[in-house]
């Protein structure tokens, strides 16, 4: 049999395209030919910038001794986890069974039916102390399988049983949302949890956590002195570490040891859009913290958003998942050689290659990053190329019924189903986006990709959000989908993220959904979008405050569901006048600023976002409308006047 990743959409997949292992894509038919086979199944998880992924391709899966075995005895599929992470998902949760040293590549034996039975992560070709090789592994797999099948099926029905139980519990552990004086327990965790020598939290490998210094910055725009103090030592700690290449001015995923020093060098997508936000963030509440940092926070964002736009923007003008760690030096192919040189170094080597799937969600934290901090910044350049990057996914991501493409590469499409973070993260840009250039298209296609997960959830009486369309089929069929999977760390979960859209859209006063689909004492209108959003939030608020570090994104869509609606909108001709410069630097928890030309705030009121009513500019002068739970000031078109009023 041939090998058959040459044909993936992945990168990922393609690289194990010359493997003598007879690999599949995912899909029902391997498992089928694992049942007509009487074979078990092994599901390999990975992605394009894993080190040790691409090791164990080199050291195993292309020796073709190892291949025959695994061809002879098993159906192997290979799986991208960033084009498939609901499979990702699931697969990890089931391997948590069989090992606390959960990481990629992830190898999850299962049976024909997708059942999980065993499980690991790399193994090496020869065996050493504690760690058997590939061929041990797998020659236990088989003779548990061939000698005590009855017993093997049993356990793996066992284990399934127990996912389908936390699938079934969908995270519903609570129903209140945290209050201020929780919130502040929960920044005390953190400060405790802080390394005070490094910077940062825990030890070593060592994450940014972009996530849980947002919700920091949130809660330091509320007036917490102590967590904005922890976000502004995080963001300096890791400004000045290894983690950062000074080059480029990109982030690395992580740093194995607890100083920040020698890093994975793969560039994700997610780290450095988050990223971007929190050092905009950062800068834009440096009067507020003594402005001691507000230069570097400056500098490291301008450095972020240059590498998201040199470096990792592809034809067309969407971005890259990832940039690999991995690339050819002075002839030898070594992990991280490329970033060790200075630019002029570099300019003599070809740098690691991109991860060229273009990632719906991802591409939505990277827009609304760019435009946030385009606008705080008055970079317009930098607005420009997260409209353009929304344009693009617009036109080949947005199907016309309304539902989403996951992925994509060039022209192709992969067949893998959109998640809810495609639909909440790619929304929650979008409205992000609107708010800065004045373009209610992004916001009239962000709403409808959100009521699309609201509709999508009513018969499944789940809720609020689920994805249009279903989940992946492969794992509905055996059983196997975890519906409401509310998990996060480096990123937001998706749950997360819609819940921050759906927020987004009842600040613009947005007429939606009736909220009687999630309480019936609401009524019809942005209401209804501020209840989905506390009704995700409620949902595993018991959870999250718990573990706050594995939950920064839904924190910081808590803190802001706390804080009282408040609104500024600027209605001009001119997006580079004095009132709009003083309303660059304004932030505060559960707040928006959108910027607006005339003609556009009509536009916005025509297409039902109330906040945009009768709002003009007064005399043709560019004039601010500072509103507080919806209840406006008089407008104001003295740039000193609603700087005082933005102070109070």
């Amino acid at each position: 049999m041939s090998n058959r990743l040459a044909s993936a959409v992945s990168p990922y997949l393609r690289s194990h395209a010359d493997n003598p292992v007879d690999w599949q894509q995912w899909g029902a038919g391997p498992f089928e030919e694992a049942a007509r086979r009487g074979v078990p199944v092994l599901v390999s998880i990975g992605y394009s910038t894993c080190h040790w992924c691409h090791v164990m391709a080199r050291e195993s899966f292309s020796d073709p001794v190892l291949a025959g075995y695994l061809n002879e005895n098993f159906v192997s599929i290979k799986v991208d986890r960033e084009e498939y992470p609901d499979v990702d998902s699931s697969y990890l949760a089931a391997a948590g069974v069989f090992t606390e040293n959960l990481g990629w590549p992830l190898n999850v034996f299962v049976t024909p039916e997708g059942k999980a039975f065993f499980a690991g992560t790399y193994w090496p070709p020869q065996p050493i102390p504690g760690h058997p090789s590939v061929r041990q592994v797998l020659e236990s797999v088989v003779d548990a399988w061939t000698g005590r099948r009855d017993q093997v099926e049993h356990d793996a029905s066992q284990v399934a049983v127990a996912l389908a139980a936390l699938a079934d519990a969908g995270g519903q552990v609570g129903s209140e949302l945290p209050d201020a004086d929780a919130l502040s327990r929960v920044v005390g965790e953190l400060v405790d949890y802080e390394d005070d020598r490094f910077g940062g939290f825990g030890g070593a490998p060592k994450f940014p956590v972009a996530p849980v210094v947002l919700f920091l910055l949130d809660r330091g725009a509320a007036g917490d002195a102590d967590a904005a103090a922890l976000a502004e030592r995080t963001l300096v700690s890791i400004a000045g570490s290894d983690l950062r290449d000074a080059v480029d001015g990109g982030f690395f995923r992580y740093a194995t040891r607890r100083d920040w020093s020698e890093p994975h060098y793969e560039r994700m997508l997610y780290d450095n859009a988050l990223l971007l936000s929190a050092y905009t963030r950062l800068a834009q509440l440096g009067e507020q913290l003594g402005g001691e940092h507000t230069d570097t926070a400056t500098t490291i964002a301008a450095g972020i958003a240059t590498f998201l736009i040199e470096r990792m923007r592809l034809p067309g003008g969407a971005f890259a998942s990832a940039q690999d760690s991995e690339s050819t030096v002075a002839g030898s192919r070594v992990e991280g050689g490329y970033y060790l040189l200075d630019a002029a170094a570099r300019e003599a080597e070809v740098a690691p290659a991109l991860d060229d799937k273009v990632l719906t969600g991802w591409n939505g934290l990277a827009i609304g990053a760019l435009a946030s901090a385009g606008f705080a910044f008055d970079r317009p350049d930098w607005t420009e190329a997260a409209a353009t990057a929304a344009d693009y996914l617009i036109e080949h991501h947005l199907l016309p019924d309304g539902t989403l493409v996951r992925t994509s590469v060039g022209p192709r499409v992969s067949a893998a189903s959109a998640t809810l973070e495609d639909y909440g993260m790619f929304a929650d840009g979008l409205l992000q986006l609107a708010a800065v250039s004045g373009d209610v298209r992004y916001a009239v296609i962000a709403r409808q990709l959100v009521d699309a997960c609201l509709a999508a959830a009513v018969p499944l009486g789940v809720g609020p959000f689920a994805v249009p369309g279903g989940a992946d089929p492969v794992l509905a069929g055996q059983g196997l989908t975890l519906s409401a999977d509310p998990s996060e760390g480096a990123y937001p979960s998706g749950s997360s993220a819609a819940a921050s859209a759906a927020r987004r859209l009842y600040l613009l006063g947005a007429d939606g959904p009736s909220a009687d689909q999630h309480s019936a004492d609401q009524h019809d209108g942005a209401a209804g979008y501020l209840e989905a959003s506390r009704a995700a939030m409620g949902a595993i608020a018991s959870l999250v405050v718990t573990r706050p570090v594995s939950f920064g994104a839904a924190l910081e869509v808590m803190s802001g569901l706390l804080a009282p609606a408040s609104q500024l909108v600027i209605v001009g001709d001119d997006p580079r006048s004095s009132i709009v410069a003083v309303s660059r630097r304004w932030v505060r928890s559960g707040a928006m600023v959108a910027v607006v030309a005339d003609a556009a705030a009509v536009s916005f009121a025509d297409a039902g976002f109330e906040l945009f009513r009768a709002r003009n500019s007064l005399h043709g002068i560019p004039t601010a409308y500072l509103c507080h739970d919806f209840v406006c000031r008089l407008p104001l078109t003295d740039p000193t006047e609603l700087d005082s009023a933005l102070a109070r």
